[in-house]
C-alpha cells in the first residue's frame, strides 16, 4: 500500500493524506479511485474495502449486488480481492453481521470515524 498514489482529497482515518483505493476497477463516488465524499454522496462511499466472496454474497443478500457486471453503468462487477469504496453504513452492517471485509486504512476517509471506532477499523485493516 505504501506505493499507492496520494490523492489530494482530505485525510484518512489515521489523520494522514488520503491515498487512492483502486483504479482497476475504478472506484469512488466520483470514480477517481479515491474514497472521498461530498454533499452529493448520500451513501458515504468512504471505506476502502477488499472484497471477499463472503462479503459479496452478504451485500447481494441485502439488495446490493456488487458482483454482477452492469455495463450500462460502466460497472465491471467485483470479484474477491478487488478494492472498492464501500458505503460506510454497509460496512457497519456487515461488521455487525460478522461479514465485514478487510479495509485499507490509508485509503479510508476520516469521516468513517463517525460510524466506527478506530480500534474496530484497525482490527479489520490489511495495512
Amino acid at each position: 500500500m505504501s506505493d499507492a498514489p496520494v490523492v489530494r482529497a482530505g485525510r484518512n482515518v489515521l489523520g494522514e493524506a488520503l491515498q487512492s483505493c483502486s483504479s482497476d476497477p475504478m472506484t469512488g463516488f466520483y470514480r477517481d479511485g479515491c474514497c472521498r465524499t461530498g454533499p452529493e454522496d448520500h451513501g458515504l462511499h468512504t471505506v476502502c474495502a477488499v472484497m471477499t466472496a463472503e462479503f459479496l454474497e452478504f451485500s447481494k443478500s441485502r439488495g446490493n449486488d456488487l458482483s454482477t457486471p452492469r455495463p450500462e453503468w460502466g460497472f465491471p462487477g467485483l470479484r474477491p480481492g478487488d478494492q472498492w469504496c464501500l458505503c460506510a453504513l454497509r460496512w457497519v452492517e456487515a461488521f455487525e453481521a460478522g461479514s465485514a471485509p478487510h479495509i485499507v486504512l490509508a485509503a479510508t476517509h476520516f469521516s468513517m470515524l463517525e460510524h466506527a471506532e478506530i480500534e474496530v477499523l484497525k482490527a479489520h485493516a490489511i495495512d
